[in-house]
């Protein structure tokens, strides 16, 4: 089998994408720990939202897991974009990225709601619902109890 030779058109193709690739990466690169950390809670919550499912007696679906797991990650690959772009647009005026910051602490602090009331459902405890901004809302230090929320109304009207 012989294998062409790059002509002048590929060597241009190769610097292209050689440009394009280097400012991604580059655009992304102070960005690895939010990305890192958006993946941990999304497989964190596919095992306790697969746990909780079990206990509820719910048939668990590989196919749809694998593309909820898929979408959450390329929706959480978004945020971090959209939170960049935000300080980079905002930040120079602002002088501290608290736009993007407060987007991805929005964000991932939904996450950790969702994985946290997923354990919780996993290990059986339905009257209380866990919310980490109810927990961040308050001056002095609480306990965890104080953080859990009575779900007694939603579940009587399921």
């Amino acid at each position: 089998m012989n294998i062409p030779e790059l002509n002048e058109h590929g060597n241009v193709a190769f610097a292209t994408a050689s440009t394009i690739v280097g400012a991604i990466s580059q655009f992304y690169e102070h960005l690895a720990p939010w990305l890192l950390l958006g993946l941990v809670l999304v497989l964190v919550d596919l095992r306790f939202g697969m746990a909780a499912a079990r206990v509820r007696g719910e048939p668990i679906r590989p196919s749809r897991a694998c593309r909820r797991t898929v979408n959450k990650i390329i929706d959480y690959l978004c945020w971090v974009t959209v939170a960049e772009v935000m300080s980079r647009t905002f930040g120079v005026n602002l002088g501290v990225p608290i736009v993007s910051l407060s987007t991805l602490f929005l964000v991932y602090g939904i996450e950790i709601n969702s994985c946290v009331n997923n354990y919780l459902e996993y290990k059986g405890v339905t009257s209380k619902r866990f919310n980490i901004f109810k927990f961040l809302s308050r001056k002095q230090v609480i306990d965890a109890e104080d953080m859990m929320e009575d779900n007694i109304t939603e579940q009587k009207q399921k």
